[in-house]
């Protein structure tokens, strides 16, 4: 699939993605990429979030691509059952562990827990080593239940600006990769 021909939606994380985030610069490189509006960047409401997701893939007019970072990632899984229309693949970037209680913030865990069951479509789970709200073995583990294609990022920390991936061209690469092994839907 090319760029082209699907929607692809940026699911931001908790605050939003600034400038220098890797989302928002994508948002600016890619033709099709639009970011999902959450009403409440800071102090985000499960239900509100999951809405704001499932209408956005719902009133898409192309196959729908979903680029998620963090909390992102969790209210685009919890979404999925309100999902009226098929979704061609989603990249997932930095999965919150939203069921450890020793991570902040607190409102992490109000996304939890994950489904477990296999995602109805293919996708990528990126993770670091030293993300400070997700340890590796939750993220890895994770990926397994969806059945997701699973990369190590290393020592990474968040995978956001403030750990140096403004740019992220790797990433960009990754993505790139990933869009050509997806199909368009008949």
């Amino acid at each position: 699939m090319r760029i082209a021909e699907a929607d692809i939606l940026i699911l931001p994380g908790y605050k939003g993605s600034p400038e220098d985030h890797w989302q928002t610069r994508w948002e600016r490189r890619l033709s099709t990429a639009r970011r999902v509006p959450q009403a409440e960047w800071t102090k985000p409401v499960r239900d509100d979030w999951m809405t704001a997701v499932a209408d956005a893939v719902n009133t898409s007019a192309r196959p729908v691509v979903l680029v998620a970072h963090s909390l992102g990632v969790a209210a685009a899984v919890q979404a999925i059952p309100r999902f009226e229309r098929p979704v061609s693949g989603a990249f997932f970037v930095a999965p919150p562990e939203v069921e450890n209680d020793a991570i902040r913030p607190r409102h992490l865990r109000t996304f939890g827990p994950y489904p477990r069951d296999p995602l109805p479509f293919p996708s990528v789970v990126v993770a670091s080593r030293n993300d400070i709200f997700s340890s590796f073995e939750a993220a890895e583990d994770i990926a397994g239940a969806w059945g997701s294609l699973f990369i190590d990022a290393g020592e990474a920390g968040h995978m956001n600006a403030e750990s140096g991936h403004g740019p992220w061209p790797e990433g960009l690469l990754t993505f790139g990769k990933f869009m050509s092994g997806l199909t368009v839907p008949a």
